[in-house]
Parts: structure tokens; C-alpha cells; sequence
């Protein structure tokens, strides 16, 4: 090593800890997704005057496939949404329509709520649509956190100009999560709470997405179950059973 120019001596760390914020970052992603995952969550959007609760089920496979079907109100019971590889579609039954979403609505709220439709259905990977550079350490609620930005590839369609999160150390947790706009102002804080055990591993069952400039707005997605690695096919992620789902 001593015989290395000092130019290699110098950026060998930085080379580190970019490779290791990117293994950060999978890694808490890999937790969250599983290689398949069911769940059943609540929804509450909070406004000022009003609030909404819907329920909903959701299937996933790895980061190409995810169904989401609406559970509750009666009003929007049996909405679905699907994404398939790089496409994202929409099934509504009160118009017996499915309808292909364009990458320009990625970043409209889903359903209302203060989430995106990117955010929900993840067509953008945090891990390969990111450099990732990590910043140092934080504590949240006593956890030792790493902190990390990620900054949107050239080519990368996403919503956010920037990405700050705080993942645990020890449990791979992702506990907080600050997205910016193009002129690096903070949109949304994500926070999350109530760690569960779902299958073999340890998450958070509550996470409360707020709006930076929107008082009195907020948005609670509550876990109630959550199963992983149970067979799915790749067929099930299709336009057809969309309109069938249950």
C-alpha cells in the first residue's frame, strides 16, 4: 500500500464509502422487499378539516413486479394499481377501464393521499437510480443511524432532485427519509415507528409521510400484516388479474 500514488492513497476511502453507502441502502431495501411479499396496511390522510381511512392489499416480487388493490371505502373498493417492469397501470371498475399511467404522473399523488404514485408503486429503485454518498451518523430515538444522500443518475426518471435517509445500523431500518425538489427545498419527511416483527424480521408497522409546506397535512400508512417469501407467479402481475382481484 505504501508504494501507491498518493492520488490512490487519497481516494481509496472516498471510493469506500461510496461502495458502502450503496450496500447500506440495498440492504435496508432488500429487508423491506424480500424476494415476495403480502400485506394489508391502513391509509389515513389527515387534513385540516377532514380525514380519510382507506384499506388496502399489496403483493410484490423482487423490484420488477407489485399489485396494490383498494380494499376500502366502497367508493374506491377494487381499484388496483400494477406495475410490471417499467410499466405502471391503473385499473378503474367504475369505468371498466385500464389505463397505461405515462412517466408524467409518477409524480401526482396517489389517490389523494400526500404519497406519489412513485412512491407507492416504486417505479424508480432507490438503489439503482441513486448515487449514494454517505454523510456520517445520527441518532433517532436512540438508534444509531447511518445518514445517507442519493442523488438522482443523469438518465434516471425520478421524482425527487434529492434523497436524505436514516437507516439503522444494527437492524437495517429504514427511520427517516427527507425528500427535495429541484431547487433543494424539502417537499415531504417520512417517518417511521412502532417496530414489529413481521415473519423473520424486525420493521417499522407505522410511517407518517408530512408535507414541508402544507400545514395540518399528513399521511399515516399503518402495516397490519405482512407475509414474505410466498411463491408468486410472474403471471399474476398482469393487466387481466387486475380486473379480477378480490
Amino acid at each position: 500500500m505504501k508504494y501507491l500514488p498518493l492520488f490512490f492513497l487519497l481516494v481509496l476511502p472516498i471510493l469506500g464509502f461510496t461502495q458502502d453507502a450503496r450496500q447500506i441502502v440495498q440492504k435496508a431495501d432488500e429487508k423491506v422487499r424480500g424476494n415476495t411479499s403480502q400485506a394489508e396496511m391502513s391509509i389515513t390522510t389527515v387534513r385540516p378539516k377532514w380525514k380519510r381511512e382507506m384499506k388496502v392489499r399489496m403483493w410484490s416480487k423482487g423490484t420488477e413486479y407489485a399489485m396494490v388493490l383498494v380494499l376500502s371505502p366502497a367508493k374506491d373498493k377494487s381499484v388496483t394499481f400494477l406495475k410490471r417492469k417499467k410499466e405502471v397501470w391503473n385499473w378503474l371498475p367504475s369505468l371498466e377501464r385500464v389505463i397505461k399511467l405515462p412517466p408524467s404522473m409518477m409524480s401526482q399523488a396517489w389517490m389523494g393521499t400526500d404519497f406519489t404514485n412513485d412512491d407507492f408503486v416504486k417505479e424508480s429503485s432507490m438503489v439503482d437510480d441513486y448515487n449514494h454518498k454517505l454523510l456520517g451518523s445520527e441518532k433517532i430515538d436512540d438508534r444509531d443511524c447511518y445518514k445517507i444522500e442519493l442523488i438522482p443518475k443523469p438518465d434516471a426518471a425520478v421524482v425527487y432532485s434529492k434523497i436524505l435517509v436514516w437507516i439503522d445500523k444494527k437492524d437495517y431500518m429504514q427511520l427517516r427519509s427527507e425528500m427535495y425538489d429541484d431547487d433543494g427545498d424539502l417537499v415531504n419527511t417520512i417517518l417511521s415507528s412502532e417496530f414489529k416483527i413481521f415473519g423473520d424480521r424486525l420493521l417499522p408497522s407505522l410511517m407518517e409521510m408530512t408535507p414541508a409546506d402544507k400545514a395540518g397535512y399528513k399521511t399515516i400508512m399503518q402495516y397490519k400484516s405482512i407475509q414474505y417469501d410466498k411463491p408468486i407467479e410472474d403471471s399474476f402481475f398482469s393487466t387481466e388479474k387486475m380486473k379480477r382481484l378480490k
